[in-house]
């Protein structure tokens, strides 16, 4: 992979053809270009043999190892499918897939400084970037723009609601639905359980506290003891946990995003003899890079929840799509180690679902680009788990809606059809 430095961060280029510069001189970023040969004008972005991703995700930084997998994933569907010969869209052409990366750090005002330069690159929609703040960070700049910000890892719901997020659809379940799941499991499970609450003071946070709190309104067997919030730049929740681990709580809802807090919150509770079953969320709960240094097989129970196969456990070594998915992530991505995070996976199944909308995009537009992309139905992308799909046409949903409650055993994940 060429790799080129910009003021807003790393570029990438991953495709089989060259980049096409699609600029014309007092060109609108709104539209203009190659008509696509069919009279409808081509957005920035599209050729008549080619169309240009973008993707501001952290690369660098604390949260560059999931950053790193939001990239890494889409590079290695999408090369696969270059190395076929391309995709074809809905109007007939074949059209291989360019993608540019742009390094955020998880910084808000970088990520914004990523959005102009990907429109002054004649990018045509961005896809696959980490982050609830970054990509909050220039939403409305690309609604302004009319700029596709689709199939992003963020589990806020604005980025899902059509009426107030016209150019954006979110990939992975919102935060209420992750913390729903497992309410609905402590709540089924008819034993009493005290449970203590740690979450980011922020969106994220907010939204996993939301949907665990609505599961388990009414539920007498479950009662919150404590709640606390710790702020995304904290280095530290040492006293915090001490805090919580004296209210006596059995279970603890850690809805923490930053990957070194939750390895550290892990080790901070076991110093201090407090080992309650944890929940987490499904972004910060890797077998590999989170729990094994945290030394998770202290606890009872570490439950998290999942729509994708994890290639680390045996139950997936021979599985087709697994093994199709470690050797496109090792030839086409230079990713040649077992993955850490489910972003890796996530990514891949975006490469899937974006390969779907251009199948059925009959012009080289991004007006008809969202119109295919809002109607896709029970997809089973490759890598989903069993009973769980990718459906865009749900409005307050993003792509994936639906999850599985799963128990670390060691190694990897089992599913937890009750808790316990």
């Amino acid at each position: 992979m060429n790799i080129r430095k910009r003021a807003g961060g790393v570029v990438g280029i991953v495709a089989m053809a060259s980049i096409v510069a699609l600029a014309v001189s007092g060109c609108s970023t709104r539209g203009g270009g190659d008509d696509g040969g069919d009279g409808a004008a081509a957005s920035p972005g599209i050729t008549d043999d080619s169309i240009t991703l973008g993707v501001s995700t952290p690369l660098s930084g604390p949260t560059a190892g999931p950053g790193t997998c939001t990239v890494a994933g889409l590079e290695a569907y999408m090369g696969a499918v270059n190395a076929e010969g391309g995709i074809e869209f809905g109007d007939g052409k074949t059209r291989t897939v360019e993608i540019n990366t742009y390094d955020d750090t998880y910084d808000p005002q970088k990520a914004l400084a990523n959005f102009q330069q990907m429109v002054s690159d004649n990018v045509f929609a961005a896809t696959s970037g980490l982050g609830t703040p970054t990509n909050r960070a220039w939403r409305e700049a690309a609604i302004d723009e009319e700029f596709p910000q689709v199939l992003i890892m963020t589990g806020d719901p604005l980025f899902s609601d059509q009426e107030e997020s016209p150019w954006q659809l979110g990939f992975v379940p919102i935060y209420q639905n992750e913390g729903a799941a497992f309410g609905d499991l402590l709540a089924a499970s008819g034993a009493d359980h005290k449970v203590a609450i740690l979450s980011q003071n922020d969106d994220y946070g907010a939204g996993y506290v939301e949907g665990f709190k609505e599961a388990i309104e009414g539920a007498d067997n479950i009662e919150v003891v404590g709640e606390l919030t710790y702020e995304a730049t904290d280095t530290s929740v040492d006293a915090q946990l001490t805090e919580l681990a004296a209210t006596g709580a059995d279970v603890f809802f850690n809805a923490m995003s930053i990957t070194p807090l939750v390895i550290s919150s892990l080790q901070k509770a076991q110093q201090i003899g407090w080992l309650p079953s944890w929940f987490l969320p499904s972004n910060t709960s890797s077998p590999v890079a989170i729990l094994e240094p945290g030394g998770a097989t202290a606890f009872p129970g570490v439950y998290s929840v999942s729509f994708s196969k994890a290639p680390q456990s045996p139950a997936f070594a021979e599985d087709e799509d697994v093994v199709k998915f470690l050797a496109d992530l090792k030839e086409y991505a230079d990713y040649p180690d077992m993955p850490a995070f489910p972003h890796c996976m996530w990514s891949y199944m975006i490469g899937a679902t974006l390969e779907q909308a251009f199948q059925n995009m009959e012009e080289p537009t991004r007006d008809s680009f969202m119109e295919a992309l809002r109607n896709i139905s029970d997809f089973q992308a490759p890598l989903m788990l069993e009973g769980t799909s990718v459906n865009t046409t749900e409005d307050g949903q993003p792509a994936v809606s639906t999850v599985i409650v799963q128990k670390y055993n060691g190694t990897g994940y089992a599913p937890a059809e009750t808790f316990g």
